[in-house]
């Protein structure tokens, strides 16, 4: 957007799950990086996903992921949490960027770092999609992870979305740590 500045993209991802963080990445791509099918990570197939993460990691300037907790969620709401999620990603990235480019409409000024919001921008910048890929692909790990510990629950399929699987096993093995207390009685008749 602003081609002269050093400039990051920023996303998030997993703020509609009942279970899990949010996670955030900020990426800072080189000016004529190739990464070809680098797209919004909606888009893409898992296998993708796991291919351009890695490039994205080898190629981009500077990268970092970051997360709040389900308790920090419950506490200060997700939207919030989302904003927040971004914001340590962005500090803790190598370099400081000097241009945010925000997947959304929704952001807090920073460390006085300018920002532009752009809805669905991770399939109209190619920094935002590579954050994007990076969030989505990171937490993905996570909940894979937190299937082996809970193997009941089906993480390593929905990924803590409110899948009629996932429902269903809150409602037969009840809720985890992990859960979000509060999205879960919301958006289930689980109690």
């Amino acid at each position: 957007m602003h081609k002269e500045l050093i400039e990051a993209g920023c996303d998030e991802v997993g703020r509609g799950c009942l279970a899990g963080p949010v996670y955030a990445a900020a990426v800072i791509l080189p000016p004529r990086v190739r990464l070809p099918k680098l797209d919004d990570s909606k888009k893409l197939t898992e296998s993708i996903r796991n291919e351009l993460r890695l490039k994205i990691e080898k190629s981009a300037i500077a990268w970092a992921v970051a997360s709040c907790t389900e308790r920090e969620i419950e506490k200060h709401n997700i939207l919030n949490c989302s904003i927040l999620a971004m914001q340590r990603a962005i500090a803790s990235l190598a370099m400081k960027p000097e241009h945010l480019l925000i997947d959304g409409n929704r952001f807090k000024p920073f460390d006085f770092i300018p920002f532009t919001t752009v809805v669905k921008g991770d399939s109209k910048f190619r920094s935002i999609a590579a954050a994007s890929i990076l969030a989505k692909t990171h937490r993905d790990d996570y909940m894979k992870d937190l299937s082996l510990k809970y193997s009941n629950y089906g993480f390593e399929k929905h990924k803590g979305y409110g899948t009629p699987q996932h429902i269903s096993a809150i409602s037969k093995f009840g809720q985890l740590d992990c859960h979000r207390k509060t999205f879960v009685l919301k958006h289930t008749k689980v109690k």
